[in-house]
């Protein structure tokens, strides 16, 4: 199986003990890119030195609705500096991780939009796919989309919406990333999402460390289990896992304009 890991957290220091290790068994299980994702301004420059020392690792820088009482106005400019000096940069593959959470009480959400939609339009100034944070806030997002209408789409990270909300975000050139979440059997649900989605809306992700799959409860996640969750979710919809590593990889490759390595 050739796969990519499209929402790892692997700059974290959950990490630091063995990462090159954990690195070394990805690419033995087929797992050769991984795209890394900033949450604040202050990991950025740790995020981008670990992907510029590594084959297969990708970044992307944004500001997370989550650290909302972290951010500064400053930080917004930071990241505009960012783009523009890495502009066209082979490792810089995306704008995230950024979006709305509704779910989390406190954080203040006139605040978060505003974020969202400065964000957003940085992603479509300098023509890049937006990444995307969205719990409990579908609607929302899909509204704020509609009006923005990044031209390199995205990925929706952890999709746990309905079937309409992903047919929403399709039409507007976003995949569903999915992740342990939907490996969960108490997640009946998800599971019945999963099983309905289009197969070229679909990229496979981690969360790494965080969302580890059923398989290992109460452990770190890492981005070497993405195969055994591909296999847990082409079961669930009925295919081998081959066809659904295919799949997520051809369509990763097409959102971040990467070729398609043939072995």
């Amino acid at each position: 199986m050739q796969l990519i890991d499209t929402h790892t957290h692997l700059d974290f220091p959950d990490f630091d003990a063995d990462r090159r290790a954990v690195l070394a068994r990805c690419r033995t299980l087929g797992v050769e890119k991984l795209v890394v994702l900033g949450v604040q301004q202050a990991n950025w420059p740790r995020l981008w030195q670990l992907v510029e020392q590594e084959d297969g690792l990708y970044a992307a820088f944004g500001l997370h609705p989550v650290y909302l009482d972290q951010h500064s106005p400053e930080h917004l400019v930071e990241l505009r500096h960012w783009l523009q000096r890495l502009s066209g940069h082979p490792k810089l593959c995306a704008l995230g991780e950024f979006g709305l959470d509704w779910y989390l009480e406190g954080l203040d959400r006139v605040r978060q939009q505003a974020l969202f939609e400065a964000q957003l339009a940085l992603a479509c100034e300098f023509e890049l796919p937006a990444l995307l944070h969205v719990r409990r806030a579908h609607a929302q997002t899909i509204a704020t989309l509609k009006r923005y209408r990044p031209a390199r789409g995205g990925i929706v990270h952890a999709f746990a919406g309905s079937l309409e909300e992903a047919r929403e975000y399709q039409k507007l050139g976003f995949r569903l990333g999915l992740g342990g979440a939907a490996t969960w059997p108490q997640a009946h649900r998800l599971r019945k999402v999963v099983a309905g989605l289009p197969l070229e809306s679909i990229v496979l992700e981690t969360d790494a460390p965080d969302m580890a799959p059923s398989l290992y409860p109460n452990q770190r996640n890492s981005p070497e289990y993405l195969p055994d969750i591909c296999t847990a979710l082409a079961a669930l919809r009925g295919i081998s896992a081959a066809a659904l590593a295919e799949a997520s990889y051809r369509n990763a490759c097409a959102l971040f304009g990467w070729p398609v390595a043939s072995h």
